[in-house]
């Protein structure tokens, strides 16, 4: 089946690795320990062991952002006045463009309040600091499809993926037909999928739109 589910960005930008930055302001210091990951309990996983790593710290705030769309997110203060530490650390994640990223900043208090205005500077400083030292990467983000081919329809089917963009990714042989796992760039895989079909009907793209797939190609569902 071919439908919008497809049409969505290629690319997502994360970090390759942990990095850490630091800020200091009227005694305090903060640290921010930006990570990547990619489910939030992974995330969790990290604030857990930086509070196990800093115990004397008074605060321990952190933020997330999440999926290859960065849908996901979540921003928490642990205890700082409710809008002055997750919410800045997660606007510095946004303002890089970053997903699949934690940041949890760990502050020590040096006795001086630094208010509302301060609090905000200090968390959204010291994660623009480890933001800053941290290695980004670029991820394509695949669309993936399910295909069950007869033995027959098999040869002419694989030799038209190459032509279609479609790249095998996991094969499966039964008695009677191959499961194929398939993969293509997200934006991609819907005109691709097309593609193969007009490719093994000998027919335009247009034409191929109107048509069920040839005989032997059992089945073709996206993951």
């Amino acid at each position: 089946m071919l439908n919008s589910y497809y049409i969505m960005a290629d690319t997502y930008c994360t970090l390759a690795g942990p990095s850490v930055g630091e800020y200091k302001d009227r005694g305090s210091k903060f640290i921010a320990y930006a990570f990547p990951v990619e489910t939030d309990a992974e995330a969790l996983s990290r604030v857990e062991m930086l509070r196990k790593e800093h115990p004397k710290a008074r605060h321990h705030c952190f933020a997330w952002r999440l999926g290859t769309d960065g849908q996901y997110f979540r921003a928490n203060d642990d205890g700082e006045p409710s809008g002055t530490a997750g919410r800045p650390i997660l606007g510095q994640i946004d303002a890089a463009g970053l997903t699949n990223v934690v940041v949890v900043v760990v502050r020590y208090f040096g006795g001086t309040l630094l208010g509302t205005s301060g609090l905000i500077q200090a968390y959204r400083e010291s994660t623009a600091e480890a933001l800053r030292h941290a290695v980004r990467v670029e991820r394509v983000v695949f669309g993936y499809l399910r295909a069950e081919i007869a033995y027959g329809m098999l040869p002419e089917w694989l030799s038209t993926l190459k032509r279609s963009g479609l790249e095998v990714l996991q094969e499966e042989y039964g008695e009677t037909t191959a499961t194929l796992r398939l993969g293509a760039p997200q934006s991609q895989i819907e005109s691709a999928l097309l593609l193969q079909k007009a490719l093994l009907w000998k027919a335009k793209p247009q034409e191929a739109l109107k048509l069920p797939w040839p005989e032997g190609v059992l089945s073709v569902e996206p993951e």
